[in-house]
């Protein structure tokens, strides 16, 4: 238990900022589920909104501090690769 006002408030900001960044952390992992099934599907229109989408929650998520820049990057170049090399 916290022994000041200020833990205290520190204690309960703490959870809330904990609930928001499961849920982004939710949203990112959701985004690359869907992108990679897109990408198994074959269907290259649902691929890259899939793509657009992922790369945008996962930037938000480096700004966020949810995930490093270079994991990001690192995840977006390999998907891309794969959905690049869809042939229809």
């Amino acid at each position: 238990m916290a022994n000041t006002k200020s833990a205290a408030k520190a204690a309960r900001q703490a959870l809330k900022r904990k609930a928001i960044n499961t849920a982004r952390s939710s949203r990112i992992k959701s985004s690359v589920q869907a992108a990679e099934a897109a990408i198994g599907s074959g269907d290259k229109a649902a691929t890259a909104a899939a793509l657009k989408t992922m790369q945008s929650e996962m930037s938000r998520g480096v700004q966020k501090g949810l995930i490093h820049r270079n994991a990001m990057a690192r995840k977006m170049s390999r998907l891309s690769k794969r959905a690049k090399a869809i042939k229809t």
